[in-house]
């Protein structure tokens, strides 16, 4: 069993259309800007997108001037848009591809989450998964955003999220533990104790925080500001970064994303800007950028260095802020045969 890197997969992308019953509904026509910048800008670079509507003619109406022909409408429910929580997450096992469906409760009961905890068995049932791809993990409660892989074994997480006791209550974190390694194949799992962003609803997703790249390196979120009120926790996460070790010992190679200018929605609450919410695929790297520019081209430079094969392609995400996600939360890499899994 295996849990590939995120740069290994390839394979269509999954979205999920804002509509009026999402809670997008009060920015709605903001909303669907965003996501016409973001299928605009994935299919412009050799992406293929799944995107997940409530109706058809609806979303072809919204994406009118886009290139649909790498395009996959899909009619499927969703409550909402964040498909990097509730779209199946890609193991290899016995050399065959596996898509796993784990059970998804809206970030720990904190929102409906009845239509997009079925999207994963909806996409199985209208065949566009292959026969045999599909397996029911519903029992446990897991987000993709909340873990990330270096495809050698070893899993980054967060205590916070993955011990919260709306998900799987009454389990312990050797018990979690176990079900990680049996379920995804991670035999090394590392446990971030620290690490939160203002306005973040996930608990300290680690798609946040912290992301694992080639050459044993994790790019993290650091702030410089001792006036910030993030700056004493992304302190103590970088000093537990500092001593984690790989499967085989080695120390990582740690390089600092720098931390957003703070943005604030109309209340003057803080919402959880962080460039370590990119999206990876063997083309490019999908930058969330904030309309600051020299933050946006640092943050750019920076994962540049260690994905120096890649394009980098940045899409302003500001949009997506307001509803506490960015790039990362609203795709999901969905890998349909292991042709399309690097190093297998």
């Amino acid at each position: 069993m295996r849990y590939p890197a995120e740069w290994e997969c390839d394979g269509p992308i999954l979205l999920a259309l804002p509509h009026p019953d999402t809670d997008w509904n009060y920015m709605l026509d903001e909303a669907l800007a965003q996501y016409t910048v973001l299928v605009d800008a994935l299919v412009a670079h050799g992406e293929v997108v799944w995107l997940l509507v409530n109706d058809r003619e609806y979303a072809i109406n919204v994406l009118e001037g886009i290139d649909l022909s790498h395009v996959n409408i899909i009619e499927v429910p969703t409550n909402d848009t964040w498909t990097r929580d509730y779209g199946p997450i890609t193991v290899i096992r016995d050399d065959r591809v596996r898509a796993l469906d784990f059970g998804f409760n809206g970030w720990g009961l904190k929102f409906a989450a009845d239509k997009d905890n079925l999207v994963n068995l909806g996409l199985d049932r209208m065949r566009m998964l292959p026969i045999g791809l599909y397996r029911n993990h519903r029992e446990f409660i897991l987000e993709g955003g909340s873990i990330d892989s270096d495809g050698n074994g070893t899993l980054l997480t967060t205590s916070k999220c993955l011990l919260s006791p709306n998900r799987n209550g009454g389990r312990t974190k050797k018990e979690i533990g176990e079900k990680l390694t049996e379920c995804l194949g991670a035999d090394h799992i590392l446990w971030l104790d620290y690490g939160a962003l203002a306005g973040d609803d996930t608990d300290s997703h680690i798609d946040t925080l912290c992301r694992m790249a080639p050459d044993n390196i994790i790019l993290y979120t650091g702030c410089r500001d001792m006036d910030d009120p993030h700056f004493e926790e992304l302190l103590h996460m970088r000093a537990q970064l500092e001593m984690f070790r790989n499967a085989v010992g080695e120390p990582f190679n740690l390089v600092e994303l720098p931390l957003p200018d703070a943005v604030f929605d109309e209340d003057g609450n803080r919402l959880p800007a962080t460039y370590a919410n990119y999206l990876v695929t063997p083309r490019a790297v999908y930058m969330p950028v904030y309309g600051q520019p020299d933050n946006d081209r640092l943050a750019c430079e920076i994962v540049k260095v260690a994905f120096p094969d890649h394009k980098v392609v940045p899409v302003n995400c500001t949009s997506l802020l307001k509803q506490h996600g960015s790039l990362h939360c609203s795709t999901m890499t969905i890998v349909l045969d292991t042709a399309h899994v690097i190093n297998t």
